[in-house]
């Protein structure tokens, strides 16, 4: 080849690679993979051998395993949360779960994490739940944010066929799922992680790589279905756990097995279609796990105390992993104190995304202390502040206050303890299974070894050993949060077992100023909590869809606009009380 041959061809390469690289976005593509109801004792890489999730395991371990991770104790106000960088008690969403029927949302005025991301050029996709309200028709996914959805609008759905009945209600079954707003029954018959997996693969393999990708994949799982058959899994799935004794659990297990293998797809179509490198990926649970109660699913949390919907660390301390390669240090165990409120400040801070000036945050931007594995800092939370259930939970760096519960403290136990005759087999070469797994394989072996998987899983395992001179069985340190305050010292009592209202109420004092102080910052709760007949799916061609425009009779009108009447009233005593 001569000379003159050989400088065009330099030319024409860099010209081409030039316009390859102008057809490719430089800000990463993120991908929060939201689970539903997990325990912390439901995923491997916390110590539990019973159920081994090898696919989530090796993301957190080649990633950074999220030790100290936050969240609200209940689904709707966890995901206002995630979305809008605030608590909940700035938002109106502190009080409960949107119920299918009831006519509230989470409030217009704000402005919400798909928002900003598309004004900052990104393509937005929700794939799965939404569950911050959908009666009238500017409250759900594509009229706030994203561009597209596939899912459904409440709080659950039938696995199969992908159907919300309301047993307490005399309504007909409502098919709850939806390609963008229009119904999608083609997809009944299909196990909802395995709709949920295809549409995410799909998503990836047909984006505009001109753009960056910024999809929340919000899992049913692990979510109980209809109360009529809550516990739903694939058969071949199930049969993995025969050493499970119990049949809701052992279903459980399958449920999860099922996810562990959608995260490993999920990341799988990121490496195919030549987006991994260049990727975030986020997953964590919404909320510890209900192992009892309302939509129990025998989830656990132990050896942490309470569960979903309670004050304690079992019910607002969420498995989650970060995984990156823009991540500066990888593979270690964070002890940082996060909460849900940072990850719109910190992923915007990663991606480069100016936040608008005007728009208050909770949150603070985590990305380059987690990034460069830096020195925990301490932390403020309001954990719950819920006035009309009565309870509340802060958290002043590792000391914690916890004045009143939920359900007259029926969750105020330690719950969801496990047989360790109950172990995987497989759990003797759990490492090996780890390495093996297919995530592992994806990302490549980084130095990832046996001992290092055994180091960080320890650091991660919470055992609670005693704390030396004291007893949790003598009175001095007994709570009952009904009847007084407590006070917890999380840095030696993670599980919290030892009140120290008693040692020290001088600090205890401090803290309740400190909620008084922050309850003046709230503002009233947004739910109607009351019923609309109008919602029935019978007025709706069987479906569950906004209902603000739909006509009723003269005696539902008003019954309707007696409970908003009583619902100002309340509203304006609950202002002034406050």
């Amino acid at each position: 080849m001569t000379t003159g041959k050989f400088h065009i061809l330099l030319v024409v390469s860099a010209i081409v690679s030039l316009a390859v690289g102008s057809a490719y976005s430089t800000k990463p593509n993120i991908v929060i993979i939201l689970i539903d109801d997990m325990g912390m004792n439901d995923v491997s890489f916390h110590g539990s051998n019973q159920i081994l999730t090898p696919n989530i395991d090796a993301l957190a371990y080649n990633g950074i395993l999220l030790n100290k991770h936050y969240v609200p104790n209940l689904c709707t106000p966890s995901r206002a949360t995630l979305l809008t960088g605030k608590y909940p008690i700035h938002t109106g969403m502190q009080h409960f779960v949107i119920i299918t029927d009831e006519p509230w949302g989470l409030p217009q005025r704000e402005r919400l994490m798909p928002e900003i991301f598309r004004e900052a050029g990104y393509s937005t996709h929700l794939v799965g739940k939404w569950h911050l309200g959908f009666w009238h028709k500017d409250l759900t996914p594509t009229r706030r944010g994203f561009d597209h959805h596939f899912g459904y609008y409440n709080g659950y759905i039938d696995y199969y066929d992908h159907q919300v009945r309301m047993l307490d209600r005399n309504y007909s079954a409502g098919l709850d799922f939806r390609r963008d707003l229009e119904p999608c029954p083609e997809a009944n018959g299909t196990y909802a992680t395995e709709a949920f997996t295809a549409e995410a693969k799909r998503i990836i393999e047909q984006h505009d790589k001109s753009k960056p990708l910024f999809m929340v994949m919000s899992h049913l799982a692990v979510h109980t279905g209809n109360e009529d058959s809550p516990m739903q899994a694939p058969e071949e799935e199930v049969a993995k756990f025969p050493h499970i004794r119990d049949p809701k659990r052992r279903t459980y297990a399958g449920m999860i097995s099922s996810l562990d293998k959608s995260v490993a797809q999920t990341v799988g179509a990121l490496k195919d279609n030549g987006m991994l490198n260049n990727s975030i990926i986020l997953l964590y649970s919404d909320n510890g796990a209900p192992t009892i109660g309302i939509h129990s699913n025998a989830g656990s949390n132990y050896p942490y105390r309470g569960q979903k919907e309670s004050p304690w660390e079992g019910g607002i301390r969420s498995a989650g992993a970060l995984w990156s390669p823009l991540l500066k240090e990888r593979g270690y165990v964070s002890n940082q104190a996060i909460h849900a409120i940072d990850w719109l400040p910190t992923l915007a801070g990663a991606a480069g995304v100016s936040l608008p000036q005007d728009l208050p945050l909770d949150g603070i931007n985590l990305w380059p202390l987690l990034s460069g594995n830096e020195q925990p800092k301490p932390r403020t939370m309001i954990h719950v502040l819920d006035e009309v259930f009565g309870y509340s939970s802060y958290m002043k760096d590792t000391l914690k206050y916890v004045n009143g519960s939920s359900f007259q403290g029926r969750y105020d136990q330690w719950l969801g303890e496990l047989e360790t005759s109950a172990d995987d087999p497989l759990s003797e070469s759990y490492e090996q299974h780890v390495l093996a797994s297919d995530v592992q394989s994806i990302l490549g072996n980084r130095g990832l070894t046996e001992d290092r998987i055994r180091q960080m899983r320890s650091e991660a395992t919470e055992l609670c050993p005693p704390v030396e001179g004291q007893n949790p069985l003598e009175p001095h340190f007994k709570c009952e949060p009904l009847k007084a305050p407590c006070f917890f010292d999380l840095a030696n009592d993670p599980c919290e077992r030892y009140n120290l209202a008693r040692t020290y109420p001088l600090q205890l004092q401090q803290l309740a100023d400190e909620v008084v102080l922050i309850r003046k910052t709230a503002i009233s709760s947004a739910r109607v909590a009351h019923s609309d007949s109008r919602a029935n799916p019978a007025y709706h061609n069987g479906n569950w869809e906004w209902w603000n425009n739909t006509p009723s009779s003269s005696s539902a009108t008003f019954s309707i606009n007696l409970w908003l009447v009583m619902g100002s009233i309340i509203g304006i005593v609950h202002r002034n009380w406050l």
